[in-house]
C-alpha cells in the first residue's frame, strides 16, 4: 500500500514536471511569435507602410495577443483601446478569425508604435510606463488616452520620434 503511494506521487510529480516544461515552452514559442510579429511590422507609422502589411498578412488573434504581451496592460486597459467590451477583446485574443478592417488597422498601427517605443525607451517596460504618465506635452494628459484612435496614435508617435530628435516629451 505504502509502495502505491509513493508510485502515485511520483507519477504526480513526473506529470507536473512534464507539465511545468510544456509551460515553460509554450511562454518561450509565444514569445518567439511576439518577436517574429514586430520583426516583421512596417518600420513606421505610414499609411502606405501599414496597408500594404495588412494586404499582404492575415492579422489574427497573435497580433492581438503580441500586444497584450508587449505592453502587459490589463485586459480593460485594452479593450478600452480597442472600444470593445471586455469580453468582446478576450474573444479577439483566443478567436482564429481575422480582424474586421478597422481592428487590423488599430493592431498594426499599436504594435509598431510599440516596436518603436521600445527602441526610443530600451524596454518595453520604460515604454508602458511613459505611456501611463500625465505628460505636459499631451496637455497634461496620458499619451494611452490618445492611442483609441488612429490620428492618436500619429500623435504619439510624432512624440516618440521628436524624443529620438531631442524633444523632452
Amino acid at each position: 500500500m505504502a509502495s502505491q503511494i509513493i508510485k502515485k506521487a511520483k507519477v504526480k510529480r513526473r506529470r507536473s514536471m512534464l507539465e511545468t516544461a510544456h509551460m515553460g515552452h509554450a511562454i518561450l514559442m509565444a514569445a518567439a511569435k511576439n518577436n517574429q510579429i514586430l520583426n516583421k511590422l512596417p518600420k513606421s507609422i505610414n499609411p502606405v507602410d501599414v496597408l500594404t502589411f495588412i494586404s499582404s498578412n492575415k492579422i489574427d488573434h497573435h497580433y492581438i495577443g503580441a500586444i497584450k504581451e508587449v505592453t502587459n496592460f490589463p485586459d480593460e486597459t485594452l479593450s478600452d483601446l480597442f472600444d470593445v467590451s471586455v469580453k468582446t477583446y478576450r474573444g479577439y485574443k483566443t478567436t482564429r478569425t481575422l480582424l474586421g478592417t478597422h481592428l487590423q488597422e488599430q493592431t498594426i498601427m499599436l504594435l509598431t508604435l510599440m516596436k518603436h517605443g521600445i527602441e526610443v525607451f530600451g524596454t518595453s517596460e520604460k515604454f508602458t510606463e511613459w505611456l501611463e504618465k500625465e505628460n505636459f506635452f499631451f496637455d497634461k494628459k496620458k499619451p494611452i488616452s490618445f492611442l483609441k484612435s488612429i490620428n492618436g496614435i500619429k500623435l504619439v508617435d510624432d512624440s516618440l520620434t521628436g524624443m529620438e530628435y531631442g524633444d523632452n516629451a
